[in-house]
């Protein structure tokens, strides 16, 4: 079956092409829509089957990360967004989109009530934006877009990343698995003396979170720009490491598994 994607895009979004790119390497149909054909209605999400807002700033984070486009969907389109989750849709918030994701109650969705802020997403504790590579261990959850993932290098680069909550309720997230991923020791972070091992701050080391369906997942650091592995900073040293073994480096990245895995959800349960 063809798997539809739609991608949001414009007043700041701008990881869109991206996002669209590695959707399309890994074999879905991928569509960027205004967030005015959205809202207007031109576009509807009963057209498709994962619904994903990339990272940016969109209208300028004024206002706070994501606060304004996420009262536009809400007042918009919360409720057919809603709709669509409850039907089986996947929803993706990449960075900025996980912020959107968040000011609208859509997460963490824990069980299943997608009206209810229960976390934020605040100033990194260093106080300056971060633009680096952390190394991320993937929590035991339901997350449709993690499977098969155990540990991964992914770019981060947001001013506003610390998931922050009240201690049942961080609690609760890990409890009932909707912890996604944390950022961990690794090789390319131990010696990182300007922000350790988690760059922001975020409670639990958390990195990202899912719904309690594991359908819809909110995420800081940026699949989409490990599309490939020359975007990896240590792509050099891998290359080397093949060629000892006598293999040559596929050119895939490691974030294209995240799309792959949506892709392959839906071709198996639509």
């Amino acid at each position: 079956m063809k798997v539809k994607a739609m991608v949001l895009e414009g007043y700041g979004i701008n990881c869109e092409r991206e996002t669209e790119y590695s959707f399309r390497l890994a074999g879905a149909e991928p569509e960027r829509v205004h967030v005015n054909e959205f809202i207007w209605g031109e576009k509807k999400l009963e057209d498709y089957q994962i619904f994903v807002i990339p990272g940016g700033f969109s209208y300028g984070d004024d206002h706070g990360a994501g606060t304004v486009l996420a009262s536009k969907l809400k007042n918009k389109k919360g409720e057919e967004l809603i709709r669509f989750i409850e039907g089986g849709g996947l929803g993706l918030g990449i960075c900025n989109g996980f912020q959107v994701f968040n000011r609208m109650g859509i997460l963490p969705g824990s069980d299943e009530n997608y009206d209810l802020e229960e976390v934020a997403l605040m100033p990194n504790d260093s106080g300056n934006f971060i633009d680096n590579t952390v190394n991320l261990v993937n929590k035991e959850s339901p997350c449709v877009f993690t499977k098969g993932i155990d540990r991964v290098d992914f770019p981060v680069r947001h001013a506003q990343g610390k998931i922050y909550g009240e201690d049942s309720v961080i609690k609760r997230l890990y409890k009932k698995k909707q912890v996604v991923m944390q950022y961990a020791k690794g090789s390319l972070t131990k010696n990182d003396k300007r922000y350790g091992y988690n760059p922001n701050g975020s409670m639990g080391d958390i990195a990202g979170i899912c719904d309690s369906t594991g359908r819809v997942f909110g995420f800081m650091p940026h699949p989409e720009a490990l599309n490939s592995k020359l975007n990896h900073p240590h792509w050099t040293i891998e290359k080397e490491v093949y060629k000892r073994r006598g293999e040559k480096m596929p050119l895939e990245g490691e974030g294209i598994q995240i799309f792959r895995n949506a892709v392959k959800y839906v071709q198996n349960n639509f």
